[in-house]
């Protein structure tokens, strides 16, 4: 009567050996090597490996003291960093931070996981890493360097709105930038420049009077250089001028309106005629060679009488390098020590005031005979 039951039990055990067998040979290898919770970091680690072990072994007996877990946590970033593992080291300082989110340090892990994908050109997730340090963490000095800064220095030239920019430009000049600022940093930013960008990215938001009010406080550091712009100093200055300026109504709506304009008034020895539509703002009378012949511009120009004479013309069409943007008209005869003067147009660009932008000035003189190709023969 035991036999059957007997028999039983053997198949049974039979059935477990050969089920057992069957995973010793396929899973248990690879269950009993993931049973280190650090294996999928070791792996691919090349020289490192030992060193590495030893290093999440001191991880795991750092205990709840976030300072030595931070000494330890650097010696592991710099050899996955060493081996080409940033995704790994993404991995584990995020798992990390989730795991320990008191942890002070958190948010220098954080910048280092942003620091990886800007690396790798993945923005997106940079600029989200970015701005959840500036927005959940509270600053923090690492080896002299301010987390927060790092993040809004990268941030403004990576983010593509610019309604955002704006926020981060003026949080990186009341922080980093002003005398007095709120951190002990107040001097790492360059406020010229960073005046100058928010000034432009005002523009982009069509805030004229916002982004003229940057371009007057970049123009309290007149020694900054704007790169890819070397007359951005002169340029802003004018800029400034016309804006303040009140009554523009030396413009014109067409050049060719202008055009005739000045012509009759040559024709007609009309110095009154001439003062009219010189443009108030910005305007110069200079040689080619970009030299000023007068110090003082406005007292040269306020009366273009003294230098008309009986025998001054000038020519009955533009001069060919003239185009959309520009135009230069001769003449010549004047009692002057250098008698051909060329007119220049130009089309205003002033988008802050739609019934000013896209009309024309006369906007100065150049000296002399016209030193560049295509210049027109007197009429």
């Amino acid at each position: 009567m035991n036999r059957p039951k007997n028999l039983r039990l053997f198949l049974l055990s039979a059935l477990f050996v050969s089920l057992l067998s069957a995973c010793e040979q396929f899973s248990i290898p690879d269950i009993l090597k993931n049973e280190n919770p650090y294996a999928y970091y070791l792996s691919e680690t090349g020289n490192d490996r030992e060193e590495l072990e030893q290093l999440f072994e001191l991880y795991d007996s750092a205990g709840e003291s976030y300072e030595s877990r931070f000494i330890v946590i650097q010696q592991i970033m710099k050899i996955l960093h060493a081996a080409g593992q940033e995704k790994k080291l993404n991995l584990f300082l995020t798992t990390y931070i989730e795991e320990e989110p008191e942890d002070p340090f958190n948010a220098y892990y954080l910048l280092i996981v942003a620091e990886n994908y800007r690396e790798q050109d993945a923005l997106p997730l940079a600029v989200h890493y970015y701005e959840r340090i500036i927005k959940n963490y509270h600053d923090l000095l690492v080896q002299g360097r301010s987390v927060h800064y790092i993040c809004l220095k990268n941030l403004v030239t990576m983010v593509e709105e610019p309604e955002v920019r704006v926020t981060y430009y003026k949080e990186l000049i009341a922080r980093f930038s002003e005398p007095g600022g709120s951190t002990s940093l107040a001097d790492q930013v360059d406020p010229g420049p960073t005046y100058y960008a928010l000034a432009g990215t005002y523009e982009e938001l069509g805030e004229w009077d916002l982004a003229i009010q940057a371009y007057k406080n970049f123009l309290k550091y007149p020694d900054c250089v704007i790169p890819g712009n070397p007359n951005a100093q002169k340029e802003i200055e004018g800029r400034v001028a016309f804006y303040d300026y009140r009554d523009k109504n030396w413009s014109v709506e067409s050049l060719e309106e202008l055009t005739q304009i000045i012509q009759y008034a040559i024709y007609r020895r009309d110095p009154r005629t001439l003062n009219r539509y010189r443009a108030k703002v910005n305007f110069f009378a200079q040689s080619w060679e970009q030299e000023a012949s007068e110090a003082n511009v406005e007292e040269f120009c306020s009366d273009f009488g003294r230098f008309i004479t009986v025998r001054l013309y000038c020519a009955s069409s533009l001069d060919p390098d003239s185009n959309n943007r520009e135009a230069y008209l001769e003449t010549w005869g004047w009692a002057y020590y250098i008698r051909t003067w060329y007119l220049y147009f130009r089309r205003i660009h002033f988008p802050a005031n739609p019934e000013i932008n896209g009309r024309w000035e006369w906007a100065g003189i150049y000296f002399g005979e016209k030193p560049f190709a295509g210049s027109g023969g007197k009429t």
